[in-house]
């Protein structure tokens, strides 16, 4: 069973996912509001057709799509260096550095205005930056919870794309009657329940896996320990912890020893194992979205909205909880930012596509669907290499196990 900090530690990670971390996806709802304001309202030109003069806010749109755009890469392509500075230095560290990005994106926008417009181009890119911290920082709460921590970790990346809901409330509210200036300020004011999580409900350092005997961390009332004295422990208690929590796993096997190569399925072994269900219907679901998005059929692409809102929440949530089970924790903001700025640098690739579809392909884009479908079918490798990596070790445990018996 979790104790009652945890459990609190873990809805609190959760809500904070949900309306706070990933905002940035919700920016076409914000767009209707400073189009409302008159933001990059100077950009619009009157055009006159057949003798009706229009207005033309082709660039102004152009705008709002570039921000979009750079605050979009930069969410992932500086998870990396954010990684190295999450794991070298601490929750606490990374957590304060992300509220203070944040708060100072949202109160960018909270005091900008049409004659501002230029303000967007960071704000959105610092509310970016932070909210990705916010949930890296999250997502080690996972840990502890045991054999459940994959799921909660998806689960916090799905509510991270969820997020997206909070910039639609901020518009509905400003149809009612409240500026944008009060809905970004409510926003920067709670900032303030993320320092008092960052302090309470959270570890100075790291939570690791497997949790150490009568792990603390935060502040615990009853004049508990702070996450400091707590997670200084030697490195020999943390060494008899892990066999304590090895031993306990295997208690019920035929061998009682220290070695899972001989004791039976080790932890990391069986998560592994336990992954490759995940990764396989990841790839499934991304060749669908492939195949529906190439098939020129307009009902269909109600499925493939569907498969492209599942597809991220999938992808994303599905490759850090493998990372989380199959590297060290120690190496985790690393991995995951090296793979999150590997997708920065791929989604690059849209671009080019673009040009060759207007250009060589005349706007049909039949050829690089069916191209990118191809590519798609490509990532079944990483399944199948982890299903052979958990044959090789269970071999190689057989063979142990016939060893030591004879």
């Amino acid at each position: 069973m979790f104790s009652s900090a945890d459990s609190k530690t873990g809805v609190h990670s959760l809500v904070e996912c949900l309306c706070f971390a990933g905002i940035l996806f919700g920016w076409a709802s914000l767009v209707f509001v400073f189009k409302s304001d008159g933001y990059f309202s100077y950009l619009c030109i009157n055009s006159t057709v057949n003798e009706t003069t229009t207005k033309d806010c082709t660039k102004q749109d152009e705008q709002y799509t570039i921000i979009f755009t750079i605050a979009s890469f930069l969410n992932n392509f500086l998870t990396l260096p954010n990684g190295f500075i999450f794991d070298h230095f601490g929750t606490m560290v990374t957590r304060l550095l992300a509220i203070s990005v944040y708060t100072t994106g949202t109160l960018l926008i909270a005091f900008s205005n049409a004659a501002l417009s230029v303000l967007l181009y960071p704000a959105l890119s610092l509310i970016a930056v932070g909210g990705i911290l916010l949930l890296v920082t999250n997502m080690q709460v996972g840990n502890l919870f045991g054999s459940h921590r994959s799921t909660v970790i998806t689960l916090y990346n799905g509510a991270f794309d969820s997020s997206s809901a909070v910039f639609l409330i901020v518009k509905l509210l400003y149809q009612d009657g409240v500026s944008l200036r009060y809905s970004l300020i409510f926003l920067s004011c709670c900032s303030a329940i993320h320092l008092i999580r960052t302090f309470l409900l959270m570890p100075r350092r790291h939570i690791p896996f497997p949790l150490p005997e009568n792990f603390n961390y935060g502040l615990r009332c009853g004049g508990a320990q702070t996450s400091s004295e707590s997670e200084n422990v030697s490195g020999k208690r943390k060494i008899q912890n892990y066999e304590a929590t090895e031993i306990s796993a295997n208690k019920d096997k035929s061998t009682k020893t220290n070695n899972p190569d001989i004791s039976g399925q080790s932890e990391s072994e069986a998560d592994k194992k336990a992954a490759i269900l995940s990764l396989f219907l990841t790839v499934v679901q991304c060749v669908l979205f492939s195949l529906c998005a190439a098939i020129p059929v307009l009902p269909l692409q109600y499925l493939t909205f569907v498969l492209q809102v599942l597809n991220r929440s999938f992808l994303y949530g599905g490759n850090a909880a493998f990372i989380s089970v199959a590297f060290p924790p120690a190496h985790f903001g690393k991995l995951y930012g090296t793979m999150m700025s590997l997708s920065a640098v791929v989604s690059l690739l849209q671009y080019p596509c673009f040009a060759i579809i207007s250009g060589p392909l005349d706007g049909n884009p039949f050829a690089v669907n069916v191209a990118l479908t191809i590519l798609s079918c490509l990532a079944f490798i990483h399944p199948i290499y982890v299903y052979l990596h958990c044959k090789r070790q269970a071999a190689q445990r057989a063979k142990a196990e016939n060893t030591a018996s004879s």
